[in-house]
């Protein structure tokens, strides 16, 4: 696993932290780790630009074909 070291942190950010780390019961390290994770989790918004980006990629822009049905069709036929 990676190991990230955070300099020049406030000491209040630190007391604050280590505060909501003794609320939810858990270490310090912990805590930030929590933090940090869902922090990195991608929002809805974030999804759906990603998606757009990835449509756009598509030459012309043109829609795929469904593939389940495709499969169906081809499963349908033996």
């Amino acid at each position: 696993m990676a190991q990230v070291i955070v300099r020049k942190l406030d000491d209040k950010v630190v007391a604050l932290l280590k505060r909501n780390a003794a609320r939810h019961r858990r270490s310090l390290e912990g805590e930030l780790r929590a933090v940090l994770s869902q922090a990195a989790r991608l929002s809805p918004d974030d999804k759906r630009a990603i998606s757009r980006e990835i449509r756009g990629l598509t030459p012309g822009k043109r829609l795929l074909s469904d593939s389940a049905r495709l499969i169906r069709q081809d499963r349908d036929r033996r």
